[in-house]
């Protein structure tokens, strides 16, 4: 059975231009910029199930990240599938973490935790993931963030 047509579908190359916009502004650790691509109600719902409704509350989800408090970040897209007559795009990325060499005289827990994970991991450590994006209007909609990663992930009740 086909599926309904959008009323104002996205073409290809639309829908390529907001994904790469979208991750440029993740790359350049700008997050005015990657704000400026949701909706208002737009829906945000993290790796380990977590969700945040709206512009204000997705922001503070991304605030630490945007501080570096996970190091300086950067996500490579490996894979996008898109579907323009729902607008909606699927990212695979593999997301580069390079935690900082040096340390403070009392480090705050930021910074304790990067110290546990460099002993862990090393410096410089990867994961892989997947974001699945539905567009409207030319802004992310919802965001669903699906992870792979070798230290395995709790999930706690909402």
């Amino acid at each position: 059975m086909p599926r309904p047509m959008a009323i104002h579908a996205l073409s290809r190359d639309d829908l390529l231009v907001l994904v790469d916009g979208f991750l440029d502004a993740f790359n350049r650790n700008d997050l005015d910029a990657v704000m400026h691509h949701f909706t208002e109600d737009a829906l945000y719902v993290t790796y380990n199930g977590k969700e945040h409704r709206g512009k204000g509350k997705i922001r503070a989800a991304f605030e630490p990240q945007f501080r570096g408090e996970f190091g300086k970040i950067s996500f490579l897209a490996e894979d996008r599938l898109l579907d323009e007559e729902a607008g909606k795009a699927m990212v695979r990325w593999t997301c580069r973490h390079e935690l900082e060499g040096g340390q403070a005289a009392l480090p705050g827990l930021a910074e304790v935790r990067n110290l546990v994970f460099r002993g862990v991991v090393g410096r410089v450590f990867a994961w892989q993931g997947l974001d699945v994006l539905h567009f409207e209007g030319g802004k992310v909609r919802e965001k669903r963030t699906y992870s792979q990663a070798h230290v395995p992930l709790g999930r706690g009740a909402r």
